[in-house]
């Protein structure tokens, strides 16, 4: 069974700095893309950075400069360092992957659980 664990929420002061981390988990055969997306309470979940298996990069241009999305291939796990943090960064983050696992072999969409960033003086 495939999952998506995430870690590295927590709370920080406006101008800090916080790692994310989504390991894939299971039986996998390829992944091909993962990114982040965050929903903010009365708002709809809005993609903050995605990574395809090139390496290839997209950003929201609200964290252009401040986020880096990345990933270690070995370990099926990708990051978002988050820099610079402000109030309006605070969200619930979800990583999400597009991935063949083993049991299935075509590719499906996986979210993970979700980690709450605060940031508040």
């Amino acid at each position: 069974q495939v999952q998506l664990v995430e870690s590295g929420g927590g709370l920080v002061q406006p101008g800090g700095s916080l790692t994310l981390s989504c390991a894939a988990t299971g039986s996998i055969f390829r992944i091909y893309g993962m990114g982040w997306y965050r929903q903010a309470p009365g708002k709809q979940r809005e993609l903050v950075a995605a990574i395809i298996s090139s390496g290839g990069t997209a950003y929201a241009d609200s964290v252009k400069g401040r986020f880096t999305i990345s990933r270690d291939y070995a370990k099926n796990t990708a990051y978002l360092q988050m820099n610079s943090l402000k109030p309006e960064d605070t969200a619930v983050y979800y990583c999400n992957a597009d991935l063949t696992s083993v049991a299935t072999m075509h590719v499906d969409h996986y979210w993970g659980q979700g980690t709450q960033v605060t940031v508040s003086s």
